[in-house]
């Protein structure tokens, strides 16, 4: 069977590099502008540093611990997203995480919407103390809209609410009205509103200002549209607008947005278009632990959660409101960190076939003969966790190990320096433990994983790969 995706280094890539303490220092190798960035210093005991391009690079969060948002250089971390990598600074002068002198670094890669991101919005009119713009059916008018530099964005105009009011951009609030001029650069529009096939379409320029949409007929109508530099733009699936950076290609979406204050569960956007197979999230700005759905994740997994910060088995509490991923949405349920009005960031995965896999296994306890996990696919990155014990999460890659046995292991919820022992086989169609380790392979435990493909079984050639 041929896949979709031939070359996974085109979404997901490592990279490992050595420390200099040059400030600043650029890190290549990547093979595309990454959008999410996870860093360990293997030399050293240091926390782990994620950054992500809805946050912003130089916005750190550390899968090892509950602590918010760090944004201080002297605390590590990146200074920029670059075309074929990142950019680091000297080092923490606390904790060195990502230039020390002398330290060896890995850097685990994903490829988000990229730099040229779309999206359509369906557009209606509705009555709300005068008319006002409404998106996607959302139930809030005149809203913010995010909508990055270097995205096309369609304004689909075709309901028949929008019979005279055509939908612009204007550099001034509330456009001619406001004392403005229409907005042109990258914009089109087609047919008239209200009739099939109306639409005004932007593709936002490098640099470009604020924007704001408005009605060139009506006063008040319209909203803000900020131009940030995010690889992203406003979702408006769930009952909470959410900004996303979503590939549908690769099966990975970033998704940023506000938890409501109330306490009540609600439904975030997703982007993906498909039931999602794992999610990793936490609030930004609160300490908080990290929350993670998979779909495997005992037989119920909606009702159930792992912590990413912690070694636990899973947990029976109402994370997700008892209820199931679907192809728009996840829900968010009880849990303190959604309810406190706070920024809240999640990592959205389902699965593609040939290039990622979500999924299951039961240890044997055997170290020379231990379980194999089938994926379709030669892996090049794998992370696991025990279910039904306690057990470290654990990370292996094709860059620190390019050939089996896999030995050199980092784990998310420690800030432990790399530890080595005979592990795990890459195999052409997934992995084998050669460990009766209870991280991996204790005989009768549950356990969970996510993998992301070097190559496909079968190219879409229909060309075998090999293991290595």
């Amino acid at each position: 069977m041929a896949w979709t995706i031939n070359n996974g280094k085109l979404y997901f890539n490592s990279v490992l590099y050595t420390g200099n303490a040059s400030n600043p220092r650029t890190i290549t190798g990547v093979g595309f502008k990454p959008d999410w960035v996870w860093q360990k210093n293997r030399s050293a005991d240091n926390g782990h540093t994620l950054a992500d391009v809805i946050r912003g690079a130089n916005k750190t969060l550390s899968s090892d611990g509950t602590g918010a948002e760090i944004t201080d250089k002297n605390d590590g971390h990146l200074d920029a997203f670059t075309s074929d990598g990142f950019t680091v600074g000297a080092g923490s002068l606390s904790d060195a995480r990502v230039n020390d002198n002398g330290n060896n670094y890995v850097g685990w890669n994903w490829l988000a919407a990229g730099a040229a991101p779309s999206n359509t919005y369906i557009v209606k009119v509705v009555s709300d103390s005068g008319n006002k713009y409404r998106f996607d059916n959302f139930g809030t008018s005149a809203v913010t809209l995010e909508i990055s530099e270097g995205g096309t964005f369609t304004f689909d105009q075709s309901d028949s609410s929008n019979n005279g009011h055509p939908l612009r951009f204007s550099t001034t609030s509330n456009g001619t009205h406001g004392g403005g001029s229409e907005y042109t650069t990258g914009v089109t529009t087609n047919g008239t509103p209200g009739q099939a096939g109306a639409y005004t379409r932007i593709t936002v320029a490098a640099s470009a200002p604020t924007l704001y949409y408005y009605c060139t007929q009506h006063s008040g109508m319209g909203g803000q549209a900020n131009t940030p530099t995010t690889n992203s733009f406003s979702n408006f699936s769930g009952s909470v607008q959410s900004n996303i950076s979503p590939n549908t290609t690769s099966g990975f979406s970033i998704v940023s947005w506000t938890s409501l204050a109330s306490g009540s569960n609600y439904t975030v956007g997703h982007g993906l278009g498909s039931t999602l197979a794992m999610i990793i999230l936490k609030g930004r700005h609160e300490s908080n632990s990290w929350q993670v759905y998979q779909h495997k994740n005992t037989s119920s997994p909606e009702t159930d959660y792992l912590e990413l910060n912690s070694n636990a088995a899973t947990a029976d509490y109402p994370v997700w409101n008892d209820t199931a991923p679907t192809s728009s949405v996840f829900t968010c349920g009880t849990w303190s960190g959604f309810d406190n009005g706070g920024t809240m960031i999640a990592y959205c995965f389902n699965e593609v076939q040939g290039y990622s896999k979500f999924g299951s296994y039961t240890g044997n306890g055997s170290s020379t003969d231990g379980t194999f996990v089938y994926t379709g696919f030669l892996p090049s990155f794998i992370m696991f966790k025990s279910t039904s014990a306690t057990g470290f999460w654990e990370i292996h890659d094709n860059k620190r190990d390019p050939f089996n046995i896999s030995s050199k292991r980092l784990f998310p919820n420690s800030s432990n320096v790399e530890a080595t022992e005979n592990y795990v086989d890459f195999n052409s169609q997934g992995f084998k433990f050669r460990t009766n380790d209870a991280n991996g392979n204790t005989s009768g435990t549950s356990y969970i994983y996510m993998a992301f493909a070097e190559n496909p079984f079968t190219s879409s050639a229909g060309t075998p790969v090999t293991a290595r």
